[in-house]
């Protein structure tokens, strides 16, 4: 559970407010749907072929370069994921800890975000993401979750804490927002520019494929159906409280809902009781959840560029530290989390959450090609990419006829060149295949 929830229960109430109740719940069961399903693929192909990493399964499948890209896609999504927790430390941290304090302190240093960061990066994180073995820190997941748990339920509760119309004023700053009850009206559909973060929002949050294998192995009897279980149940309870907390958000703020809920609240019940412990359960797991997802992106890094030397503390301390420095510098810099979640949600989570299972699977299946279970593996991902593709189209439309100066999300440039790559490349896969099929 601690793999899959973090960063993203926070962004997925902003993804409502772009595509509306309805949309987004579409979406959003379709993504968790495909995520299990893509679990189920991943774990077939490790029995099958008695690997037990994704690296593995891409060297297994394409060689020298499948293992190279996969472990390349395994870093740049896991230094995201991390970055967008860390970015919660900097923007949360410092509210929480002003809660404690009487007065006027601002300016002091330890209110200060990037401070804060640094701090905490260096005391809590670093330290438990030396841990060589991630088994540790399952006991911490079950609490992390009940703390998810808390942060939905405080949601549901608190949408009745906040008038609607929302107050011209917010309790620390004047807003220039309507006060119309026509916003209070909760859409089924809409389609804007901010549309464009809904899937890959969705996609960053269901993603725990990275951290499933090596757990898998860390089991003392692994078995596939027990494995297979425990993902679909943790993608289920995911689904429930990420549909639930983003609901009454969005029903809290409407179409004012920041792209990071818990901004929301600190603008209109900045001195909440309530709100400060929801502050303080969420940065408590998400600071339990960079370590865990650190065990994968440095386990990729030692596999690409240093699988020629013997295994070593020194390599092991060295790339930590690394990719802490590198975390922590995006965590600083990045301005905004919906940045993270646009450009690592529709490039690196798309891959490895939908296209690299499907891949492995109709290339290292002994099914019959033309087999009903082969087919689907094939058209799923090639669907999916297709209508990515469309949507993409219609939201540039969209943006161009509203505002035909407006800027339109720089993150669906990068996606639709990695996405007529993988295409390209599938329907290559395809045709080799399929030729094959007939020769043989």
């Amino acid at each position: 559970m601690n793999a899959i929830m973090g960063s993203g229960a926070l962004g997925l109430s902003f993804a409502m407010a772009s595509t509306g109740v309805l949309g987004f719940s579409i979406l959003l069961l379709i993504v968790a749907s495909l995520a299990s399903y893509s679990v189920f693929l991943l774990l077939s192909m490790c029995i099958q072929t008695a690997v037990m990493s994704y690296e593995d399964l891409g060297l297994f499948a394409f060689g020298s370069t499948g293992k190279v890209l996969v472990a390349a896609t395994i870093i740049i999504q896991n230094i995201g994921a991390m970055s967008s927790y860390l970015l919660i430390v900097k923007t949360e941290l410092p509210g929480a800890v002003a809660g404690f304090l009487s007065g006027d302190e601002s300016g002091s240093w330890y209110l200060d975000g990037r401070l804060l960061l640094l701090i905490t990066s260096v005391c809590i994180v670093f330290p438990l993401a030396l841990l060589p073995k991630i088994g540790f820190l399952g006991y911490t997941s079950s609490l992390s979750f009940f703390f998810m748990v808390y942060f939905a339920l405080v949601v549901m509760i608190k949408k009745w804490s906040i008038p609607c119309p929302l107050p011209l004023k917010s309790a620390i700053e004047p807003l220039q927002v309507s006060n119309s009850t026509a916003d209070c009206k909760a859409k089924l559909f809409h389609l804007s520019k901010e549309s464009a973060y809904a899937i890959p929002t969705m996609a960053f949050s269901f993603l725990c494929h990275t951290s499933v294998l090596p757990i898998y192995c860390e089991l003392q009897s692994p078995s596939k159906s027990r494995m297979q279980n425990v993902t679909v149940t943790g993608i289920g309870l995911s689904f429930l409280i990420y549909f639930m907390s983003a609901l009454f958000g969005y029903l809290t703020f409407y179409d004012k809902v920041d792209s990071e809920l818990l901004q929301s609240y600190n603008k209109y019940l900045p001195h909440d009781t309530v709100i400060l412990t929801v502050k303080l359960a969420i940065l408590f797991a998400v600071l339990l959840t960079v370590p865990l997802i650190h065990f994968p992106a440095r386990k990729a890094v030692l596999m690409l560029f240093f699988s020629h030397l013997p295994v070593s503390w020194i390599c092991h301390i060295f790339v930590t530290l690394a990719l802490n420095t590198i975390v922590v510098l995006f965590a600083m810099y990045v301005p905004d989390i919906k940045n993270m979640f646009g450009v690592v949600g529709s490039t690196t989570s798309t891959c490895l959450l939908f296209v690299y299972p499907g891949l492995f699977y109709l290339k290292l299946s002994r099914e019959d090609f033309l087999s009903p279970q082969k087919l689907g593996v094939c058209f799923i991902p090639l669907v999916l990419i297709i209508f990515k593709e469309a949507y993409s189209r219609y939201i540039l439309m969209h943006c161009r006829a509203c505002n035909p100066r407006g800027k339109v999300p720089v993150f669906i440039a990068v996606r639709k060149i990695c996405e007529r790559f993988l295409l390209s490349f599938m329907l290559a896969l395809l045709f080799l295949k399929l030729l094959f099929y007939k020769t043989s």
